[in-house]
């Protein structure tokens, strides 16, 4: 932690110079979780300013200090993903208004059916995924989304959780087997067992 539980517990608690305190230290951070996640330099700002907003008007939900951490990356994940939705979508509408009417309606032809498919393949893979982390912990799902959905690389953890690849290594195995094991458990199968070395 880069303050005290104390300092955390405060900002909890409606002390502005606390959550200052916190600001402060967690800034360069969240900018560079924010950087790796977005990969656009002139827009880390505003989103990382996100997520120090949504930080000020939810603090008060957090269970513990304990886990105000893992509590920041996911808020930190969920500014990001919000931002490159966004950013898709405009992507997409700008596109679309170069079009003319006939064009567009030909291309809404086509690519309704592969869209519908699409979606609801991707709703399918959330849903499962969504399930999956929903039988583990919550350091356990930020864990698991920062590197296996964001594909942030060990290093990048590194600097996130602050222990050596090795720890995160051991991190990343046990979580992967609670979800399995809440997989096998949701399906009412046993988790599979670990082959007795000899």
């Amino acid at each position: 932690m880069l303050v005290d539980f104390e300092v955390v517990e405060r900002a909890r608690a409606g002390d502005p110079a606390a959550f200052n305190e916190v600001v402060t230290a967690y800034r360069r951070r969240i900018f560079g979780t924010v950087s790796r996640l977005i990969g656009r330099p002139e827009d880390v700002e505003d989103v990382a300013q996100e997520v120090f907003l949504r930080l000020y008007y939810s603090l008060d939900q957090l269970r513990s200090s304990e886990v105000f951490e893992p509590w920041l990356y996911r808020l930190t994940v969920n500014a990001a993903l919000d931002y490159l939705r966004k950013r898709r979508k405009r992507r997409l509408e700008a596109r679309v208004s170069d079009l003319s009417d006939q064009q567009v309606m030909l291309a809404d032809a086509a690519a309704g059916a592969k869209i519908q498919v699409d979606e609801l393949q991707r709703s399918r893979v959330r849903e499962q995924v969504d399930s999956l982390l929903s039988g583990v912990s919550e350091e356990d799902r930020v864990l698991l989304t920062l590197k296996e959905v964001e594909g942030l690389s060990l290093k990048d953890l590194e600097k996130v959780y602050h222990v050596n690849e090795n720890a995160l290594k051991v991190r990343l195995f046990r979580a992967r087997q609670r979800v399995l094991k809440a997989f096998a458990a949701s399906r009412g199968e046993s988790a599979p067992e670990r082959k007795q070395r000899k």
